[in-house]
């Protein structure tokens, strides 16, 4: 990523410009990241390919305004985070499901960071930790998200937990971008993926997320939640462009119920 690139990401990110790669920065970026790029799944509801590689993730990311899933905003950060001096690994991880199993291999992409001690970075689950937290402790670490724990598991993997609810079990092996493109094509292709099945754009905010799905604008804001119906697609485009920053010329696809 060359220096021009840089400084429009870190603009599009709302940072200011870095000159140390430490923990503040990277918990100033993490934070800035979460609240401008918002996580969504338009491109597959709208025929457009998603493709792992630099020049189409900054294109989307940062010259578009546009956002994307775990391989796409975690992607792309780690892209950030080397140039401005960051040692960044890929790690895959396996998302817990509603009854307690593991999700496959490479279901999502997760960052570890070192610094003084390794870090686990996340702008891309969605409602996840808002701050990096610390890979190696087993305490409590509070989050304006709620309270996240991570605990050791067999062969050096680790499990993500907030409060007492396991979220995702990262992998210790070191793995390229490259190696989650076969999974990246099945949640954007298989009908039983989850993000063929609904639309949704998300982004945090203070005190919690703002989200669109399909035509029902959702706010979650102090424990508050509210839903508003959007009746047209002039509405849907409007709130798409006013509360997310993303400025679409059609409404996505929505599927039907399976």
């Amino acid at each position: 990523m060359d220096p021009t690139t840089v400084k429009a990401y870190l603009r599009r990110i709302q940072a200011p410009h870095v000159t140390t790669a430490d923990r503040a920065t990277l918990a100033e970026l993490h934070l800035r990241h979460l609240e401008t790029v918002p996580f969504e799944n338009l491109s597959i509801h709208l025929g457009e390919r998603i493709e792992l590689e630099e020049t189409s993730l900054v294109d989307k990311l940062v010259h578009r305004r546009r956002g994307g899933f775990c391989y796409e905003l975690n992607g792309a950060f780690a892209m950030l985070l080397r140039a401005l001096g960051f040692t960044v690994t890929h790690q895959s991880a396996r998302v817990y499901t509603g009854d307690g199993d593991l999700g496959p291999p490479f279901d999502h992409l997760a960052l570890r960071v070192d610094l003084d001690e390794p870090w686990l970075v996340d702008v891309g689950f969605g409602r996840g930790p808002v701050r990096p937290l610390r890979l190696d402790s087993r305490e409590p670490q509070p989050d304006e998200d709620g309270e996240y724990r991570i605990v050791g598991v067999d062969n050096g993997d680790r499990d993500l937990y907030r409060e007492d609810t396991p979220i995702y079990r990262i992998e210790a092996r070191a793995r390229e971008l490259r190696d989650f493109v076969p999974t990246c094509w099945y949640h954007a292709t298989c009908p039983d993926s989850h993000f063929t099945r609904n639309t949704t754009c998300s982004r945090r905010v203070p005190g919690g997320r703002v989200t669109v799905s399909g035509n029902r604008l959702i706010e979650s804001v102090h424990e508050q939640r509210s839903e508003t119906v959007l009746d047209s697609d002039e509405d849907v485009l409007a709130t798409y462009r006013s509360r997310l920053g993303v400025e679409l010329d059609r409404v996505p696809a929505v599927p039907h119920p399976r």
